[in-house]
């Protein structure tokens, strides 16, 4: 079981420095490293939302496929393996000059950006329907799920932590900005490649879980997500939660540089929030034997209320209060991480009481749904703004006027708290797996059978 929770966990590194560098930092490499112009980011903005949509409800329907194949390695590591190999490569071609512009970049990056999102996608639900099927046990699924999301974060803050110095460098190394993301974006599918063959070749599943209906069609997908009500309910929560954090997120780099005044210390903000994050992470099982997980979830959405509005209120002179912001957004966020994670695992066990039939990956389709929905409002918002309160023709913080940042500020930290309110209100409602209707639920699927 050690030997799983470690190659689990080490292969979401790379996963998610790829996930990172294209939801978090591909917009600000067209605005502020290839400078598109306006004209062209409108559609780049349209094409972003729109394939983020798409994948998004693609995913449900990934979700079918991989319930549905069958091969002597199973059914998550073939398209595991498939879709780390095909996403490094959009990736790469996505940071790449090809000396286009207008109507031929358009189409090329429409092209490139639909097949990075879909690749993604095949490995991305594969990777995560996996953990249901490693252990039965509450505990042990906290502990399998907080080691993957310490590694996921170590990659999504080595990406945000490094983004600036390590493309700088680069670029003085091969000679523009552009080539050093390029050379940035081989390292990170470089990274991914590894992480998902430390996975694919460590990781072995016990075979404690006996699916005796296995073919899902596609006629049943949606009746699987709406009659398992708490699939639906935790997915319409998480979704909320998620649009409101990417919102936040996306506009880090952009806050720093014409708020703050200062890019350089994006980077030290995010070693900062990354290492408080990562330490939360490591203390959340302790926290999960002594706490039920409403309080754990009802503590965790406190923090962030409080971050949210601590950060609005905080001077643009001095990096104390911005500091304490973002420790509370990251500490509470951390815990909401794993326990969506429990959330949906739970879920599938539900699902199988409830329903008669286990559909690991197209429950845990969700999840990567939740994510690309969120990332899409969250990137449609972020690139509206950018372009409406004229930061995307700024230079520099002087160029911005009080209106601009106003804006901004509207868009990055009242906007989504409401979002999150509003998730937490639906959750807290309407979720009712606990730890004893869970026990119950084990040993039913035992006496059935359904679980060895």
């Amino acid at each position: 079981m050690k030997r799983n929770r470690l190659t689990f966990g080490l292969g979401t590194i790379g996963r998610d420095m790829v996930y990172s560098i294209v939801s978090m930092f591909l917009v600000f490499y067209l605005t502020d490293v290839i400078y598109l112009p306006g004209a062209t980011m409108w559609w780049v903005t349209a094409i972003i939302f729109a394939a983020r949509v798409f994948d998004a409800l693609n995913d449900p329907v990934m979700g079918v496929i991989v319930d549905n194949t069958r091969t002597r390695w199973g059914k998550f590591k073939p398209w595991i393996a498939f879709g780390a190999v095909l996403s490094a490569v959009f990736t790469i071609l996505m940071f790449t000059d090809f000396g286009l512009s207008g109507t031929a970049y358009i189409v090329i990056f429409a092209v490139i950006y639909l097949f990075w999102g879909m690749s993604f996608t095949a490995n991305d639900i594969a990777y995560w329907s996996m953990l249901p099927s490693l252990s039965v046990d509450q505990r042990e699924r906290e502990k399998l799920g907080s080691i993957a999301r310490i590694c996921a974060n170590v990659g999504l803050f080595f990406v945000v932590a490094g983004i600036v110095p390590i493309t700088e460098a680069l670029g003085a190394r091969f000679g523009s900005l552009q080539k050093g993301y390029l050379a940035f974006a081989v390292l990170v599918a470089a990274i991914m490649l590894l992480g998902q063959c430390v996975t694919l070749f460590g990781v072995r599943e016990p075979g404690t879980v006996v699916d005796k209906k296995n073919s899902t069609s596609l006629k049943e997908l949606l009746g699987i997500i709406i009659k398992n009500d708490q699939l639906f309910f935790t997915a319409l929560s998480m979704s909320l939660f998620m649009i409101g954090y990417m919102t936040t997120t996306g506009f880090g780099i952009y806050y720093f540089k014409y708020a703050y005044g200062d890019e350089g210390m994006y980077s030290i903000f995010a070693v900062i929030l990354g290492v408080s994050q990562i330490t939360a992470l490591a203390v959340f099982p302790v926290f999960g034997k002594r706490f039920e997980r409403k309080t754990l979830y009802t503590f965790a959405i406190g923090l962030i209320t409080v971050g949210y509005i601590v950060f609005f209120f905080a001077p643009t002179d001095t990096m104390l209060f911005i500091g304490i912001a973002g420790m509370l957004l990251f500490l509470g966020q951390s815990f909401v991480q794993v326990l969506m994670l429990m959330f949906l695992t739970d879920s599938v066990d539900y699902g199988h009481w409830k329903l008669g039939k286990r559909n690991d990956s197209v429950s845990f389709a969700i999840q990567p749904f939740i994510n690309k929905l969120g990332g899409a409002v969250g990137s449609g918002v972020m690139s509206a703004v950018i372009i409406l309160s004229g930061i995307k023709d700024a230079e520099s913080a002087a160029d911005v006027t009080p209106e601009g940042l106003l804006m901004m500020k509207t868009a990055m930290l009242v906007f989504p708290p409401i979002c999150i309110a509003a998730s937490y209100i639906i959750y807290r409602a309407k979720y009712k797996i606990d730890k004893k209707m869970h026990a119950q639920i084990i040993s039913d699927l035992k006496q059935k059978g359904e679980i060895t």
